[in-house]
C-alpha cells in the first residue's frame, strides 16, 4: 500500500464505528467543509440514513443550526438525538412551501431519483444545495427562475479526497462523533441486505471480519 493512502485512525474511536467514516462520513464531510458550512447558518439535512445521520452530528459540530427534512415520522426521536434542532416530516411540495427561504445550505443525501424543485424554495438568497445520494437525472428539470431570481446554486459532491478523509477521522474523534453501526456476520449479509432495502438498519452495518475464519 502506498504510504500517501494510508489513514490513521484516532485512539479516541472505535475501530468498529470507524470503518463507516471512510465513506459516508467523507461523503458528507468534504461538502460541509468545501462551502463552509458554520456558525449561524441554517442547514438542511434530507434523508436520515447512512449519510443524512453523519451529515447532521457533523454540521452541528461546525457550528450550524440543522434541520433535518425526511418523509417517515419514526425518525423524529433519532434527528433530535443527532443534533437536530428541527423535523420536518414530509417530502411533498405542499409541506415543504411552508419552509421557503430557510436555510443557507441544504445537503440532499435521497438514492433516488427525486424532484429537485421543491428543495431549491427553501434556500435563501445566495444558498447551496448539494446532493449527495443521487448520481443520476433529477425527475424534472431544474426551474431556473427559483435559482436566477435568488442567486442560488445547485452542485454536487463525490465521497472526498484522502486529505479530507484524514481530516474527517480527526474531526469526529475531537467532536465525539461515531456513525450508529450494527455488527454483523459475513453469514448474515443475505438477511442483512434484504433489511437494508426495508430500510430497518439504523445506520450502517459492520460485518466482523472474524466470522470469516
Amino acid at each position: 500500500v502506498k504510504e500517501e493512502f494510508v489513514l490513521r485512525i484516532p485512539e479516541a474511536l472505535d475501530v468498529k464505528k470507524a470503518a463507516p467514516i471512510l465513506c459516508a462520513g467523507v461523503t458528507t464531510y468534504s461538502p460541509l467543509k468545501h462551502w463552509k458550512v458554520g456558525p449561524e447558518q441554517k442547514v438542511a439535512v434530507v434523508g436520515l440514513g447512512g449519510l443524512g445521520h453523519m451529515a447532521v452530528q457533523l454540521a452541528k459540530a461546525m457550528g450550524a443550526e440543522v434541520t433535518v427534512i425526511t418523509g417517515t415520522e419514526e425518525k423524529r426521536s433519532a434527528a433530535i438525538e443527532l443534533g437536530a434542532s428541527q423535523v420536518i416530516v414530509g417530502e411533498d411540495e405542499k409541506t415543504l412551501k411552508e419552509h421557503e427561504l430557510s436555510f443557507h445550505f441544504i445537503l440532499i443525501t435521497i438514492p433516488d431519483a427525486f424532484d429537485v424543485n421543491p428543495y431549491v424554495t427553501l434556500l435563501k438568497k445566495d444558498g447551496v444545495l448539494v446532493t449527495v445520494g443521487m448520481l443520476g437525472n433529477y425527475k424534472k428539470g431544474t426551474d431556473n427562475n427559483e435559482v436566477a431570481f435568488h442567486r442560488r446554486s445547485i452542485a454536487g459532491s463525490l465521497i472526498g479526497s484522502i486529505q479530507e478523509t484524514q481530516e474527517v477521522l480527526d474531526f469526529c474523534a475531537e467532536h465525539n462523533i461515531a456513525p450508529q453501526v450494527e455488527m454483523i456476520k459475513m453469514q448474515d449479509i443475505n438477511d442483512a441486505f434484504d433489511r437494508m432495502q426495508k430500510e430497518e438498519v439504523r445506520f450502517r452495518y459492520v460485518i466482523d471480519m472474524q466470522s470469516l475464519k
